[in-house]
């Protein structure tokens, strides 16, 4: 199919020349049982049972036709997914619609690895299928293709296609990781870097959270029996926080890029600007949610090659 047609330019509408139809295992049970009826009533001579078959034969045909035409001209509107941390649960979001108009039910959606997710698209509404995304270990994720199908109505027959429009999510490394937060520049433990803010300027209290220094800790409160809280400083723009892989004390480098995630998510959190340096590589500080992204990518392809 895939060296017939190419890869697909969505929207893409599916037409009948890319559609296959398939009993389905109840299908085939029921096939089976027609035989059966069939086999009796020849040999019963008896006209009713004859009737019924016949009758069974001519509804399993219409709901071919009815299974085939819910797929039929059903557009594939967009493919995406946003990135994520490996060992954690992805989404591929299928949209799909009708230009016609026309009620589609029973809608399917998989990719390889993953389970099928069905839904609904009512007439002249669309239908969102989130698609479960295995993803095991950081990198890129590529998505060949995604199959579509249906079973509507009695689920007697399949009719499937594939979608061959290639996708690629990126894959993080874990955030994990005990290590506290490097200083850079003037920059202490229990700080917070915030443009607006004056020097030692205190802004609260937080959860405590692992890596922070004990010496930000609210021991006054934790004494009042109040739960663990960290007491937050708004300081300057000009302190930030530098991120370098050779910095950091562990032997694995999959434990080192995990800790260099832990501290680019808990940075970005805090709307610190924090920068980051590999072998081979500098981004200088920032923050946002592209730098975040763009720290977060180059940790997930370190050491990968072109297909990684």
């Amino acid at each position: 199919m895939h060296r017939r047609q190419g890869d697909d330019r969505l929207p893409v509408v599916l037409e009948r020349r890319r559609l296959y139809i398939l009993p389905t295992r109840a299908g085939a049970a029921f096939g089976v049982l027609l035989m059966l009826m069939l086999v009796a009533g020849l040999n019963y001579a008896n006209s009713l049972a004859l009737f019924l078959t016949f009758l069974l034969a001519a509804f399993a045909l219409v709901v071919m036709q009815l299974c085939h035409r819910n797929l039929l001209g059903v557009q594939v509107q967009s493919l995406s997914a946003a990135p994520l941390f490996a060992g954690s649960p992805g989404v591929l979001r299928v949209w799909l619609g009708d230009p016609a108009g026309t009620a589609r039910l029973g809608l399917e959606a998989a990719v390889e690895g993953s389970p099928r997710v069905a839904a609904d698209a009512g007439a002249g509404a669309r239908a969102c299928l989130d698609v479960p995304l295995p993803a095991a270990r950081r990198g890129r994720l590529r998505i060949a293709r995604v199959r579509l199908s249906t079973a509507h109505p009695f689920g007697l027959f399949r009719v499937w296609t594939w979608v061959h429009a290639p996708l690629e999510v990126w894959v993080y490394p874990r955030p994990l990781g005990r290590l506290p937060m490097p200083v850079y520049g003037e920059l202490q433990s229990g700080r917070q870097a915030r443009p607006a803010a004056g020097p030692d300027e205190w802004s609260g209290l937080r959860p405590f959270r692992d890596g922070d220094s004990p010496r930000a800790v609210d021991w006054k409160a934790y004494a009042r029996e109040a739960p663990l809280l960290v007491k937050e400083y708004s300081l300057g723009a000009a302190e930030l926080r530098l991120f370098d892989f050779a910095a950091v004390r562990l032997a694995d480098t999959e434990a080192r890029l995990c800790q260099l995630a832990r501290w680019v998510v808990d940075a970005e959190a805090r709307g610190e600007r924090y920068g980051l340096v590999l072998p081979g590589l500098r981004l200088e500080p920032d923050r946002g949610p592209e730098h975040r992204h763009h720290c977060l990518a180059a940790l997930a392809a370190f050491g990968l090659g072109p297909g990684g």
